[in-house]
């Protein structure tokens, strides 16, 4: 809002300056008119939206084999997740990332719930992503392959707080506080 409780007026593409397109991300820089006038080179980046997934499978949080992050330059405990394919919608990435991540097939999923259906803007000032959650609850007698599983923590109160401990990861750790939240109070 501005100073007189008025939403500001949108600002206005003036010139695009660069556009630098890969498959994994494009980045964008523009001359804009903000709502003063002012000109401003400004820079974005587009990606994908994102799917992250909590697997639950007996009172119990799966998490895949911990993965090497190139911009933090070490290995991270994270859950399973990974970009939205333009083709599909967050839903529909969920059994394909379980299989990828845990080896687990899309007939041994009970249930997928959406933690946030409508996805939440991540850097809304400079990318345009948005971040999915998900609850994928595994059938109770589906074996799980060991080489899959990098970390299983129990539902409980003391297995989330180790949990939050051993996640580095902001967005992760964001699904799980929100699923945690919606959770205790259902």
């Amino acid at each position: 809002m501005s100073k007189n409780n008025r939403p500001a007026s949108p600002w206005k593409v003036i010139q695009p300056l660069a556009e630098i397109r890969s498959p994994w991300v494009t980045v964008i820089a523009e001359k804009l008119q903000d709502d003063q006038g002012n000109l401003i080179d400004y820079w974005r980046v587009e990606k994908a939206d994102s799917v992250i997934i909590l697997t639950l499978q007996n009172q119990r949080l799966l998490l895949p084999q911990p993965m090497y992050r190139p911009g933090l330059g070490e290995t991270t405990l994270d859950f399973p997740g990974g970009r939205v394919p333009p083709e599909q919608t967050p839903l529909e990435t969920v059994p394909f990332i379980l299989q990828k991540e845990l080896g687990i097939q899309p007939a041994e999923i009970s249930e997928i719930t959406a933690i946030n259906s409508e996805g939440w803007a991540i850097n809304s000032s400079f990318s345009n992503q948005k971040l999915y959650g998900f609850v994928a609850k595994i059938l109770p007698n589906i074996p799980v392959n060991s080489e899959k599983i990098g970390a299983s923590y129990p539902m409980t109160n003391q297995g989330i707080e180790a949990l939050l401990k051993d996640l580095t990861c902001l967005q992760c750790r964001g699904i799980l506080l929100e699923w945690n939240h919606q959770f205790t109070l259902s």
